[in-house]
């Protein structure tokens, strides 16, 4: 077995609002086709809202009790 050399990724010191660690990884292409360095091009304020978190609500239902709220408005 050969040995490898060990990557130098420092560990995550931050976690995003969706509860995910912040990590530099320096060898990923942030443009590479398989990364989607922006999931929210493209999007409207309205539809940043909506908590897709409760794990009770399907996504659609979700979308749906946002809306039905933003009606309320």
């Amino acid at each position: 077995m050969s040995a490898k050399k060990a990557e130098n990724v420092k560990p995550a010191e931050t976690i995003d609002t969706a509860g995910a660690p912040q990590q530099i990884v320096p060898d990923v292409d942030m443009d590479h086709p398989a990364v989607d360095n922006d999931p929210r091009a493209g999007t409207s304020a309205e539809q940043n809202k909506i908590d897709f978190n409760d794990p009770d609500l399907s996504g659609s239902e979700a979308v749906a009790k946002n809306l039905k709220e933003q009606a309320k408005k």
